[in-house]
């Protein structure tokens, strides 16, 4: 029996998958959460479902109990989040969801930035951008900048999404 090929397992894979949009900032607004505003856009474009979306400060303990909530709903099957992956002194999101992780996508970090360099060179290695496994659900942690957000988005995470689905499932 041979192996069934990327290809075979996107045709078998949900065509729509429920996304809950999480934006970390101290300063962000409903009006002003333009990397939120994107996320939701490009995945509703792509077929996909926006099973919820919230603010939150760029505190662990606010991040972690949406992801638990959210852990605990049907409907969200991938969460995305957006700030809190630099380095400054209250960037505190990158730790907080490698906590919660039981397993990592390490490939997904490594291609973002690679994919950044090209379009912003040396300063993507400033981002912690990640992937990962928590609770049966797909969660992908993204910078705040929309053109960070579009990037992942168009090139890394939707034209994987439902095989990512098909296969955290399986």
């Amino acid at each position: 029996m041979k192996d069934a090929t990327p290809q075979e397992h996107k045709a078998h894979a949900p065509a729509s998958v429920g996304c809950f949009v999480l934006t970390i900032s101290d300063s962000k607004t409903p009006d002003t959460d333009t990397s939120g505003a994107l996320i939701r856009e490009l995945l509703t474009a792509a077929g996909h479902r926006v099973a919820g979306h919230a603010i939150v400060r760029d505190e662990p303990a606010q991040v972690t109990a949406v992801i638990r909530s959210g852990c605990a709903a049907p409907s969200v099957e991938v969460f995305i989040l957006t700030g809190g992956t630099g380095i400054t002194k209250r960037d505190s999101t990158f730790e907080a969801v490698e906590a919660m992780l039981d397993k990592r996508l390490t490939g997904f970090g490594e291609l973002f930035r690679m994919l950044s360099y090209q379009e912003i060179g040396p300063a993507a290695m400033l981002s912690r951008a990640q992937g990962g496994v928590v609770q049966g659900r797909v969660l992908f942690s993204l910078p705040g900048s929309p053109n960070a957000c579009r990037l992942a988005l168009e090139s890394l995470i939707i034209p994987e999404l439902g095989h990512l689905i098909r296969e955290v499932n399986r």
